[in-house]
């Protein structure tokens, strides 16, 4: 029954998705409808109500809907260009220096908003006009931006590893967070690689010096941004407060700061109640049909089916994980990061944990390979909105981010084969 539910489920999914149904619909209809080979109709509803409901039913599910506002107050409060002036500081001796201080800028802002495309918008949008006026192509600039703009994912607070901790069973949100430096620097690092030797090749020009007391008070503009993440971060692993307290000082602080830099006023409080409302709502509609498909395929016994054909190919860790990361880097194309971890997340880590994969690695793996799909088509939010932002189209961008793709996915490799790219810090911290 196992193997006709998994067709049944994946089918239907894919079909629903293909001519256009919202995914949670997706998730849904193929849920119940793979249900249906094992469980009568009338109890199919019943069930499926309170799994929704249960699902979203999470103290720690608060996080991730907190860092959202957080995320929106941060992203109308003209915190991003004081993190671009600290990135220009960080990487403007660089040749091609606009496009590195555009990845630091990613960096540093999409680990505090926790968002690629608020990054990617936010700071491409402020890089691309400066890129263009010093002679860059378009296409260059516009594929920094959509590659860098998923490090936020990695570089915490990160909305995607609390959803993971949510699915897996409640892994450390707080080794998560610690876990994802490394990987993340790791990421924008490989990106600056590319862009370095580009930037060479076409003799794009080097930042001018900057004067000791600018440098001076750059670094100060960028140092009450920049406590938030001090704030949250420490106050998590220290223990002084649970990621969902921390979420909600990362709002208060949030607020207050852009109160204190007057970059937004409260006739603006409505719009940003309504993107975090309106984005709330989507996660947790996806959170709770997601809760049904992980029931739908535990009394199908799917994911059981799904371990047994990948372990009778082999049972060696390291095609294991190369099939797993194939198969992630292909779902990453097509599928935005917050459903693709609720769905494979129950999946796969069974069969990672089982290989001896610690589950803190495997998070940071899976969040890896989803993030490298944000920038690829046919479902790129971040190819389609840096491309946007960037005034160039998409046929145009891809040759040149195709040269960060293989980069990026050679960092992938590293994170997958080397843990202690990812354990190192939580193991030094007595995290794990």
């Amino acid at each position: 029954m196992a193997f006709q539910a998994a067709i049944v489920l994946f089918a239907t999914f894919f079909m629903l998705l293909g001519i256009g149904v919202p995914i949670s619909v997706c998730i849904g209809i193929a849920s119940l409808t793979a249900a249906l080979l094992a469980v009568p109709l009338d109890i199919i509803l019943f069930t499926a109500a309170q799994n929704m409901v249960g699902g979203i039913n999470s103290f720690a599910l608060l996080a991730v809907i907190f860092f959202i506002l957080a995320g929106s107050i941060m992203n109308n409060g003209g915190i991003a260009i004081r993190l671009i002036n600290l990135a220009k500081l960080i990487a403007g001796r660089l040749p091609g220096s606009l496009a590195h201080t555009n990845v630091v800028g990613n960096m540093l802002f999409g680990s505090i908003s926790g968002s690629a495309v608020a990054a990617a918008a936010a700071i491409g949008s402020v890089m691309s006009p400066l890129q263009a006026q010093e002679g860059y192509k378009r296409s260059y600039s516009a594929a920094v931006n959509i590659a860098s703009s998923p490090t936020g994912f990695l570089i915490p607070p990160s909305g995607a590893l609390i959803i993971y901790s949510l699915v897996s069973g409640g892994t450390s949100i707080a080794a998560l967070f610690i876990a994802g430096y490394l990987p993340g620097i790791l990421m924008g690092l490989s990106i600056m690689v590319v862009a370095y030797f580009i930037a060479k090749k076409e003799q794009y020009p080097v930042a001018d010096p900057i004067p000791f007391k600018v440098k001076i008070k750059v670094i100060l503009d960028a140092i009450p941004s920049l406590m938030l993440i001090v704030i949250v971060i420490g106050g998590i692993v220290a223990g002084i407060f649970t990621a969902t307290e921390g979420a909600a000082v990362a709002v208060i602080y949030a607020t207050l700061l852009a109160l204190i830099y007057r970059s937004i006023s409260w006739h603006d409080i409505p719009k940003i109640l309504t993107e975090s409302i309106t984005m709330t709502g989507i996660v947790l509609f996806l959170v709770g049909a997601s809760s049904v498909m992980s029931w739908s395929m535990t009394i199908t016994g799917i994911p059981g089916e799904i371990s047994n054909a990948i372990l009778s190919i082999s049972d060696n860790k390291i095609i294991v994980l190369f099939m797993m990361m194939v198969i992630l880097l292909v779902i990453g194309t097509f599928m935005d990061i917050t459903p693709a971890v609720l769905i494979f997340t129950p999946i796969f880590l069974p069969i990672a944990t089982q290989m001896g994969v610690d589950p803190v690695h495997f998070g940071i793996i899976l969040i890896f390979n989803l993030a490298i799909g944000i920038m690829t088509p046919p479902v790129g939010s971040a190819l389609f909105i840096g491309s946007s932002v960037g005034k160039v189209s998409i046929e145009e961008v891809i040759p040149t981010l195709v040269k960060f793709f293989a980069a990026l996915i050679i960092a992938l490799f590293l994170v997958v084969y080397i843990p202690q790219i990812s354990l190192f810090l939580p193991q030094l911290l007595n995290l794990l």
